[in-house]
């Protein structure tokens, strides 16, 4: 993976490219279903802590992003699905970027 430093107006930017290439549909479901089931159970998990600590919090705006991210999830499944029945491969660029807040 490949990481870059910059500073631009005052804040610290880290790039990382994690995930860069081609690939068959098949490759491309399980890179992308991996990563997006990954970061729903991120959200489930802090939504448990949550609970946990107090029964009677709100996880409104954890449950809105898990609803998100299942959204996006079905998105690329369906486009995944459609280069399938065409014997394209695709090709992927995911550049994290993490800066200061």
């Amino acid at each position: 993976m490949e990481t870059k430093e910059t500073a631009q107006g005052g804040k610290t930017t880290q790039k990382i490219q994690l995930v860069k290439g081609e690939f068959t549909p098949s490759e491309a479901a399980h890179v992308l279903m991996g990563l997006i089931d990954e970061k729903i159970n991120f959200h489930k998990i802090q939504r448990l802590q949550i609970w946990e600590g107090n029964h009677g919090s709100k996880t409104d705006q954890l449950d809105g992003r898990i609803q998100e991210l299942e959204l996006e999830k079905k998105k690329a499944h369906e486009f995944i699905n459609i280069t399938r029945g065409l014997g394209q491969k695709l090709s992927i660029n995911g550049v994290l970027e993490i800066s200061v807040a």
